[in-house]
């Protein structure tokens, strides 16, 4: 089974990075970090098929079978950073691969706009999001130690359930029309 964080958080660093890292490094999951890995603006033009971060990216979301997207809310919506990215890939990506959604706030409020963002975009794309999702509150990571608190790690543990338990059925669902 392979899986793949989508870091969004362009901060190096932000609180979006030290979730995201968390959650590859305690689930060994792979990560894409939009904080290291800069993307060019999104323009459509074919001659960005072949920028080196693109091919990275498509060929990174190309061989999991299922993704956590992962953003801080910048004005009630994902990042800029992410919704470039999922601007780079398209259908055939995302069709019936399942996505869990984490934001990560800044503030004591916040993230379920950034949550239903990225559920639309997804959504549009023919993912199979998940029902489960998370907001995770600066009172949750420990940033001294780029870590987080207890208070955190059993809801992370749902959501990741959830995404094996969709993921298997998704891998299992590709071998039958292969």
């Amino acid at each position: 089974m392979n899986l793949l964080v989508i870091s969004g958080g362009p901060n190096k660093s932000g609180n979006t990075r030290i979730v995201s890292r968390y959650l590859s490094q305690a689930y060994n999951i792979d990560l894409f970090d939009l904080s290291e890995i800069v993307l060019p603006l999104f323009n459509g033009e074919k001659e960005q098929d072949e920028n080196k971060s693109v091919k990275l990216l498509r060929n990174a979301v190309d061989k999991t079978d299922g993704i956590l997207l992962v953003t801080p809310e910048y004005h009630n919506a994902m990042s800029g950073a992410l919704k470039n990215a999922i601007e780079f890939l398209g259908s055939k990506h995302f069709e019936h691969k399942p996505i869990g959604l984490i934001a990560v706030c800044g503030g004591g409020k916040g993230g379920i706009n950034a949550l239903n963002n990225m559920r639309t975009v997804a959504r549009s794309l023919y993912a199979n999001v998940l029902s489960r999702q998370l907001v995770i509150d600066p009172i949750s990571i420990d940033r001294e130690n780029k870590n987080l608190y207890d208070n955190v790690t059993s809801k992370i543990n749902d959501l990741l359930d959830e995404l094996f338990l969709y993921t298997k059925i998704h891998i299992t669902y590709k071998e039958r029309i292969s």
